[in-house]
């Protein structure tokens, strides 16, 4: 690869949740990198800053209104930056929330939020994606999952059953979808400095404590910032990985391994 290579030149990618946190250094390091980018959120606000951020930086990009949880609104959010870019040729699946709670205190309504989000998101937004990469001629579909889908954590059932699921769809996925040129993995973050982490840990009780109490089951002894784990969806993105799909690549400081 020559200096004036970018990894990802001609690729098109549509990031969801790309408004902020993992999502906008995805976004940003793509188009840092040459895709042409549609950056997804159901924030407009938050959306069209990680649009100004790449734009600034001389990169491609468009803001799409998405709620990944709705079926009319993926496929509206699909078929824009199909048009905007006349190709598709990666997505990531990285919107996603939490709701704190066991399973005898979850209401029904926040245990359907988080799997409609987190679960039936992945689902709606590959499916309606995946018609698009195959015309383009094939690609890729990265899902952020989590460590919490390999290991439990107290208090968060509805999101380590999504981000379970999501690790088990990946799998899935990559055998359907091998044949038709498209790989599919997943990243499995642990602990990172983003909005969503500084808001669980604030409404689960004292942030400094809860902070610290976090950072004693990271071996590294630290929380990840997010352009760490769009390295590895960089990575995940290009031919350098030619040869994988249907893993699913943790990233947590060694927190699954202690």
């Amino acid at each position: 690869m020559t200096l004036k290579e970018k990894e990802l030149d001609s690729k098109v990618a549509l990031i969801t949740g790309a408004g902020s946190g993992i999502g906008r250094a995805i976004a940003v390091l793509f188009a840092k990198e040459g895709a042409e980018v549609g950056v997804a959120d159901i924030s407009d606000n938050d959306g069209k800053q990680t649009v100004a951020e790449i734009k600034k930086k001389g990169g491609s990009a468009v803001f799409v209104h998405g709620d990944v949880s709705k079926s009319d609104s993926v496929k509206k959010m699909v078929e824009a930056t199909f048009k905007e870019f006349g190709k598709l040729s990666l997505l990531v699946n990285n919107a996603g929330i939490e709701s704190i709670g066991s399973v005898a205190e979850l209401t029904e309504e926040a245990w359907d939020k988080v799997i409609d989000v987190n679960l039936k998101g992945t689902f709606l937004c590959s499916k309606y994606s995946v018609p698009k990469i195959i015309q383009s001629g094939g690609g890729v579909i990265i899902n952020i999952a989590s460590v919490l889908g390999l290991i439990g954590s107290k208090g968060e059932s509805a999101y380590c059953a999504s981000k379970g699921g999501m690790i088990a769809l990946t799998r899935a996925m990559a055998l359907d979808l091998a044949p038709r040129g498209i790989r599919v993995n997943c990243i499995c973050p642990g602990s990172v400095l983003t909005p969503t982490f500084e808001r669980v840990m604030t409404s689960a009780g004292d942030y400094r404590s809860l902070f610290k109490r976090n950072l004693e089951k990271i071996p590294l002894k630290r929380v990840a910032e997010p352009d760490e784990i769009a390295q590895a969806a960089l990575y995940l993105a290009s031919d350098r990985s030619s040869y994988m799909t249907g893993s699913a690549l943790v990233i947590d400081g060694g927190w699954s391994a202690s």
